[in-house]
């Protein structure tokens, strides 16, 4: 059966006609007629892909004896912004949690195919990560450890080969050595919550890092001025670079510095959705890390106001913050570097408008006053899988 939905084109505003059977898009056609009032049109793009989900409602993907429905529940409501694929993200943790959250991810992508539509693979943030205070950000210094190549495979087996993406330090022990290998299981590699010297990021891009973990996070609040790890991931044309444009990770100049060194095939963004994203301001307690939520938005380590501890905000809403933030970086620029890049990075085939294309497509309205973007409809693989209460266009 085929299906439809119109509105204006993200990329040239070109009021369109997209048709769809299956899960592939069968034409692109312009409006013509009543139908052509592309000021009032909503926007279609390419459904969003956000590498970096660490939970949702309460809900951490590395809770140790995550089941099967909490992580449904901290999955299920990025449909609202417009995320079509993600990678769960697992931080730093006893083996035991991790090995619990890998294995339920298995178990909810092999029994809920819907789902598992969506889990493009997994991210393992840690935990061969750096101890240095600020460096380690929220990660809980107890379960810091050296790499393990046993471990991981471990866990890449519990995931039925799910893990896509791994964020290490250079300088931890052994990592240099783990670099290699994980590339050579296909899995990509990025440089994150380090203190390590310029010399040992050269390294590591060396060995096959190819990304930079929320680059401008995960860092110390005072470092040499140069050299240090940031500049030096700035530098290397090998590494993308991935920011948190939720408008408190990173100033404004970050972005746009990042921007004009990486260019736009580098360059990807994430929201960082906290296990605590959605809920309101308060303290919240738990066994690794208590983390306060501000009247701003900002998650922080309770205690230390200076340090964030993940992000609120979801993904749509850092595309719109970053077309705020950087003037000469367009509404299409910010999608393509939340779907499309990212899809390339990691070889994830994402939505594309054009007939032949994956039907993994989001219509949206969007205010750059307000730096808004508001979801009104998310198709996965050619299934409606989101509709905001009378937004049917």
């Amino acid at each position: 059966m085929t299906q439809r939905i119109s509105g204006k084109r993200y990329d040239t505003l070109e009021p369109v006609m997209i048709s769809w059977e299956g899960d592939r898009i069968s034409a692109v056609e312009p409006l013509r007629g009543d139908d052509l009032h592309a000021q009032e049109l909503p926007y279609l793009a390419p459904g969003l892909f956000d590498m970096q989900i660490n939970g949702f409602g309460g809900i951490w993907f590395c809770n140790e004896g995550l089941t099967v429905d909490e992580a449904i529940s901290a999955i299920e409501p990025f449909l609202a912004a417009g995320v079509t694929k993600l990678f769960p993200t697992l931080i730093t943790s006893s083996h035991q949690a991790l090995a619990d959250g890998f294995s339920t991810l298995k178990k909810v992508c092999e029994e809920h195919p819907e789902i598992g539509e969506m889990v493009a693979g997994c991210h393992l943030e840690g935990p061969y990560l750096s101890p240095v205070d600020g460096s380690r950000g929220a990660h809980p210094l107890k379960h810091i450890r050296s790499a393990d190549w046993d471990e991981f495979s471990q866990l890449q087996e519990l995931s039925g080969n799910r893990i896509k993406l791994i964020t290490v330090a250079p300088e931890q022990e052994g990592v240099l050595e783990f670099i290699p290998k994980a590339v050579a299981s296909g899995v990509v590699v990025s440089i994150g919550h380090t203190a390590a010297s310029p010399e040992l990021i050269i390294a590591a891009a060396d060995a096959g890092a190819r990304m930079s973990t929320h680059l401008g996070n995960g860092a110390e609040g005072m470092i040499r001025r140069h050299p240090n790890y940031i500049w030096e991931q700035l530098a290397d044309d090998r590494l993308h670079c991935c920011l948190i444009t939720d408008g408190h990770h990173i100033p404004p100049s970050i972005a746009k510095i990042a921007y004009r060194v990486k260019g736009y095939e580098h360059m990807l963004i994430t929201c960082d959705a906290s296990g605590l994203a959605g809920l309101p301001p308060g303290l919240y307690e738990s066994e690794s890390v208590d983390v306060e939520i501000l009247e701003d938005g900002r998650h922080v380590i309770a205690g230390q106001r200076q340090l964030l501890a993940g992000s609120g905000a979801t993904t749509e809403m850092c595309v719109a913050e970053l077309v705020r933030m950087v003037e000469e970086i367009s509404l299409a620029d910010a999608i393509d570097f939340a779907s499309r890049n990212p899809g390339k990075l990691f070889g994830v085939e994402t939505g594309l408008l054009e007939p032949g294309g994956l039907a993994d497509l989001i219509q949206f309205d969007y205010d750059p006053e307000k730096a808004q973007i508001d979801i009104l409809q998310t198709v996965i693989g050619g299934n409606l899988r989101y509709t905001r209460s009378g937004s049917e266009k």
